[in-house]
């Protein structure tokens, strides 16, 4: 089971579906106002770890914070979100409706629709996916929502199809829509381009199995994933830290690596294998350079003991 869906459902007091482990992939639609409520005026959409997509038609004044750039929503929005872009949302009043839907990439396996959401351009990294609607807009797309929630509702055996259907529908929806401008800047962005990259790190940690593999492991890696230049988010980092961003994954990455040495029995292999790195050496060399132990050498140093 996912954990990410998980946290979100126990978040907002909301039942796990049965369906959550079915091979159809997960997909489940909800209505802002009552989550809201249910939350008493929290927040319900805050940076964490997704690893679900998210559609989101917003009424009310709210905005969308992104690495280095913030959102204004006034009236009435519509935000798509992906598991490999960060963003946060924060209602800015407490009359906030609307509603929003999520999905696991495994619903729309290329094998079931033809499509890879990731190559759509809606979802693609240096876009700005959140779009202002005008009152015949929001019509249409309540209208797809409303349909969703009743569908959900229903025995219909291939309601699962109609339902990918309608996701499809809104993804072109907004596809063909301008998006929203930006501010590209403001006192708090370096904090928060910090932050966020903090989170994509961390994000990729524990690693508990062996077929897991670290996905950002460069500099270039944290600023795609952020829409940022490369050198934009060495410099805020530096600024902050006094570290490059090299360096702080590096102290990550070792900071984990010795976790696995000395609190797994996995092989020096299956160990460099997770850590991403190509081979056996390559790792050995890396972990060396770090520590000036070799990975079998610290393995065998005893753990010292903590004195009161």
């Amino acid at each position: 089971m996912n954990t990410s869906l998980d946290d979100f459902y126990k978040r907002n007091g909301v039942p796990l579906p049965e369906d959550i482990n079915r091979e159809i992939g997960h997909f489940n639609v909800f209505e802002i106002e009552k989550l809201f409520n249910k939350n008493d005026g929290t927040r319900i959409m805050p940076y964490s770890r997704r690893a679900y997509y998210k559609i989101s038609w917003l009424r009310g004044k709210s905005r969308a914070e992104y690495a280095d750039k913030v959102i204004d929503i006034q009236e009435s929005g519509l935000l798509f979100a992906t598991p490999k872009i960060p963003y946060h949302w924060v209602p800015e009043n407490d009359d906030q409706t609307g509603m929003f839907c999520i999905f696991t990439p495994d619903f729309f396996l290329p094998g079931k629709t033809g499509v890879i959401l990731d190559e759509l351009p809606i979802f693609q990294p240096g876009h700005t996916p959140v779009f202002q609607l005008s009152a015949a807009e929001m019509t249409e797309i309540e209208y797809i929502f409303r349909k969703m929630l009743r569908e959900m509702e229903t025995d219909y055996k291939y309601k699962y199809d109609l339902l990918r259907n309608l996701v499809l529908e809104l993804i072109h929806y907004g596809q063909k829509l301008q998006p929203m401008s930006a501010l590209s800047s403001s006192q708090n962005a370096s904090e928060r381009i910090f932050s966020l990259f903090i989170e994509l790190l961390e994000r990729q940690f524990p690693l508990e199995f062996t077929h897991q593999r670290l996905t950002l492991r460069t500099a270039k890696d944290y600023a795609d994933r952020l829409s940022l230049h490369v050198n934009h988010l060495n410099k805020v980092l530096k600024e902050i830290t006094g570290n490059t961003t090299t360096k702080l994954i590096s102290n990550r990455v070792i900071q984990e690596a010795k976790i696995l040495l000395k609190q797994t029995n996995w092989n020096i292999a299956e160990i460099s294998y997770v850590l991403g790195f190509d081979d056996l050496g390559q790792f050995s060399n890396y972990f060396k350079k770090q520590t000036t132990f070799s990975p079998t050498s610290f393995r065998a140093e005893p753990i010292p003991v903590e004195r009161p």
